[in-house]
């Protein structure tokens, strides 16, 4: 009987029984571990009246509130696997996903109820909980269900190598596949990440970004949890609260991606705003260069990055404080206890883990490491294509440096061959993102009849004076990217699509243009 992710709550819950423990702003509602705890044994002695077994699934289609906190460690106190799902996905990707994990529970709140409504009806085997509302045809009421359930913890076995969720990809090349993780999984992950962000139970950690994302609920809530710190939950992001709630809540530590700093800037504040924040996590996505600069001098907060996706739990490398300037763009070096290799791709198979590039040549990165998941749901023939000779082929294309430090340049499905040359849409990316009036910007590749594919860049402007010739002139000025990698033709857009990590979803942008996915 090893670690589970149980006992990690449960001996904090120990350690800190009046220490605060979770703060739900959008309730207004502030409970110590002990308190908590009680609404988590609740809850799981309700579910178990409900029917959920060992192995079964419970799904939530919820923002960041203390009920999706309470149905996360309650499943893990009946071995029930998790099921957290984008609140941003329609009706149809919901449906898809509720299909696929086949749960015995949904839980749900008013802002995602329109979503869920159909498939409820569709889905009379499935109970309905609404954290919201209560006279709803297709759901019964949460706290009325729970309403008179036993504080006792349940009496339920729960091993280290049990199911503890299935975290759905994010769909950034299409129909999303489900990840299984271990609680020995997910142990380890807030073991490493932990030692990593050096958190104690002094800290006060802030949950911005969607707790459904591995990014936010794996690297920044379970490690915090780990330690006994205080986790305040804010309902959604928007800046202005982000920031004021930094303040109000003296937050030290929280999480947020690369677009959400980015939006953060573009509000007024001052440093005093940020004084009690020691560090910001970003991840999900690279941060451009030009963008870690003006975030350390405007706010004054020491950054640090990891990079990683959700078949590995997710964190598999580290850019830390003292290297986010001198080593800006990079992905960092590998976290404890993960071998991180860049080898060379095939045209006729999976890229061979033992044929290592060297320093700057670019190829394929593939990792193993403790958080590996034990594979995709259902899916044996897709596991096996990504997990071949016991690495995880990431399909992301980068090289190491001399100092063996990660530089990630794309994805492979995201390379762009114009003239036979390739070319790495992050390269640029980074050159538009100098750029003073890009806010955000993404690269892709288009059909050309003479050179196979041209360049095509999407561009967010601060301001809507901002024009192509400026962009061009901009590119071929600067002496940073050769003629053939500069863009061809710009689109000027309010917004990229990006899933909850802040990840492009480039194949949303080729379907709007028609071209390749």
């Amino acid at each position: 009987m090893g670690p589970t992710l149980t006992s990690m709550f449960e001996q904090t819950v120990a350690k800190y029984p009046n220490k605060e423990g979770l703060v739900d702003l959008r309730l207004g509602t502030r409970w110590t571990y002990s308190e908590w705890d009680e609404e988590v044994n609740r809850l799981a002695n309700t579910l178990l009246a409900e029917g959920v077994e060992k192995g079964d699934r419970v799904s939530t289609v919820l923002f960041n509130t203390a009920e999706f906190a309470t149905t996360l460690f309650a499943c893990m106190k009946i071995g029930a696997v998790f099921n957290p799902i984008n609140f941003r996905l329609t009706a149809q990707e919901i449906d898809y996903i509720i299909n696929d994990a086949d749960p015995k529970v949904v839980i749900f709140e008013k802002a995602t109820a329109a979503s869920v409504k159909g498939i409820a009806a569709s889905l009379p085997h499935i109970t309905f909980w609404s954290i919201d509302e209560r006279e709803l045809e297709y759901a019964e009421h949460y706290y009325r269900a729970i309403e008179g359930a036993q504080a006792i913890r349940p009496n339920v076995e729960v091993d280290e190598d049990d199911l503890y969720a299935i975290m759905y990809t994010s769909g950034t090349t299409g129909a999303p596949k489900g990840v299984l993780h271990t609680h020995r999984d997910m142990v380890d992950q807030a073991l490493i990440l932990t030692a990593t962000l050096r958190l104690t139970p002094e800290d006060r950690g802030l949950s911005v970004a969607p707790l459904f994302h591995c990014a936010e609920l794996h690297c920044t809530f379970f490690p915090r949890i780990m330690v006994g710190a205080t986790n305040i939950i804010l309902h959604h992001f928007d800046p202005k609260a982000m920031i004021d709630t930094v303040r109000e809540e003296q937050i030290s530590t929280m999480f947020a991606a690369p677009t959400m700093w980015n939006m953060v800037l573009q509000e007024e504040f001052n440093q005093d705003d940020f004084a009690t924040l020691r560090q910001g996590l970003y991840g999900g996505a690279p941060m451009a260069p030009a963008l870690t600069t003006r975030l350390h001098e405007a706010l004054g907060v020491q950054l640090l990055q990891a990079y990683g996706m959700t078949e590995m739990g997710p964190a598999i490398t580290a850019l830390l404080e003292d290297e986010q300037i001198s080593k800006a763009g990079s992905a960092g070096r590998a976290l404890i206890n993960h071998e991180v290799r860049v080898v060379r791709t095939r045209e006729d198979g999976p890229a061979d883990p033992e044929d290592v590039c060297e320093p700057r040549e670019l190829g394929e990165i593939v990792v193993r490491g403790p958080s590996t998941m034990k594979g995709y749901y259902k899916r044996p023939e897709a596991t096996e294509e990504v997990m071949f000779k016991g690495w995880y082929h990431s399909g992301d294309i980068g090289s190491f440096d001399e100092e063996g430090y990660l530089w990630v340049s794309d994805r492979v499905k995201d390379m762009i061959i114009s003239g036979g040359e390739n070319i790495y849409s992050r390269e640029v990316e980074d050159v538009l993102f100098d750029h003073p009036l890009v806010v955000d910007a993404a690269v892709i590749g288009e059909p050309d009849e003479m050179w196979g594919e041209r360049v095509v860049a999407y561009v967010v402007p601060k301001e809507k004076s901002l024009t192509e010739a400026d962009l061009e002139e901009f590119c071929t000025s600067t002496n940073r990217l050769a003629r053939y990698k500069r863009p061809r033709r710009y689109e000027f857009v309010d917004e990229l699509p990006r899933n909850a990590s802040g990840k492009l979803q480039k194949f949303k942008l080729r379907e709007s243009q028609g071209t390749r996915t």
